[in-house]
């Protein structure tokens, strides 16, 4: 079994068909759902380093990740796709949701090691501001806020509608 289908189980997020693998560039430009590799197929892995290996999951497993992990029920809700994949060897989830109790959008990113899961970002967005606490330095990623790529730190930008998470180079 793989490692991701294994990261998936502990999170109790339920998984829609096989683990398929895709470009990265692709697959972290992709804002909307993945295609469903069909459950006939075996779990892809990826064959190089520019690939990633991805889940595409049920919605409501992904609600009921965030009221176990958060403690109260309905106060993230998702807003888009989640990203569960496999990348360089390492497991990650990116869940973008919004946030009833402080309402703000919110993306939370987790990487999955041998001791367990842990948050590597966290980023509250409104139109007005947006706060930040990354530590994405020793990953090959950062999140996007207006076209501004941060990895580390704790602080606060301008506003945005949007935020992503995507590859710092390439």
């Amino acid at each position: 079994m793989s490692k991701l289908r294994n990261v998936l189980i502990g999170a109790g997020v339920a998984a829609v068909g096989a683990i398929g693998t895709k470009k990265a560039v692709d697959y972290f430009r992709n804002k909307n759902k993945e295609e469903v590799v069909q459950d006939s197929q075996p779990d892809a892995e990826p064959t190089s380093a520019a690939e990633v290996a991805y889940a595409v999951v049920q919605d409501d497993s992904v609600q009921k990740f965030l009221d176990a992990s958060f403690g109260e029920a309905g106060r993230y809700v998702p807003t888009r796709s989640p990203k569960v994949f496999d990348y360089l060897g390492k497991q990650y989830m990116v869940i973008w949701a919004r946030d009833n109790k402080q309402n703000k959008n919110q993306l939370l990113a987790f990487v999955y090691t041998d001791q367990g899961r842990k948050m590597i970002a966290s980023v509250g967005y409104t139109s007005a501001k947006t706060d930040y606490n990354l530590s994405l330095g020793d990953t090959p990623f950062a999140v996007d806020v207006n076209g501004t790529l941060l990895k580390t730190g704790q602080s606060e930008t301008s506003g945005t509608s949007d935020v992503d998470f995507v590859l710092s180079e390439g």
